[in-house]
């Protein structure tokens, strides 16, 4: 059984667009910086690499457009932070809050996991 070749590829993060070598703008999207290299397994039928079915079929959405499933969420004190993350904390999951230095991100968290502390999940 003959093993499938491998080649390096890269990839536009941001829309998907294929290139042979890393360039520094996309030329489909226009955006800098944001090609990732990837190996590819190449097969007889060219074009059937799972990577890029998904990069064909993925496209941007609206956060009102996404579906909300039944994820157990745990409601958060602030009803600002609930909003954003769409009903509370997802059981289960990691949430990455990011920003500037200094604009109050440990203390908004700390506030709030202090307040749940004590509460039944």
């Amino acid at each position: 059984m003959a093993q499938a070749k491998s080649k390096t590829v890269y990839f536009c993060s941001n829309c998907g667009y294929e290139s042979a070598k890393w360039m520094g703008r996309c030329p489909s999207c226009g955006e800098w910086n944001t090609f990732v290299e990837e190996r590819v397994s190449t097969s007889k039928s060219r074009g059937s690499s799972s990577r890029r079915g998904l990069v064909k079929s993925a496209r941007p959405q609206r956060l009102s457009e996404i579906e909300i499933s039944g994820e157990q969420r745990i409601p958060m004190p602030s009803s600002e932070l609930n909003r954003v993350l769409g009903g509370g904390l997802v059981a289960g999951s990691l949430t990455l809050v990011g920003g500037e230095p200094g604009i109050g991100k440990s203390t908004l968290l700390l506030q709030n996991i202090v307040s749940i502390r004590g509460r039944k999940i």
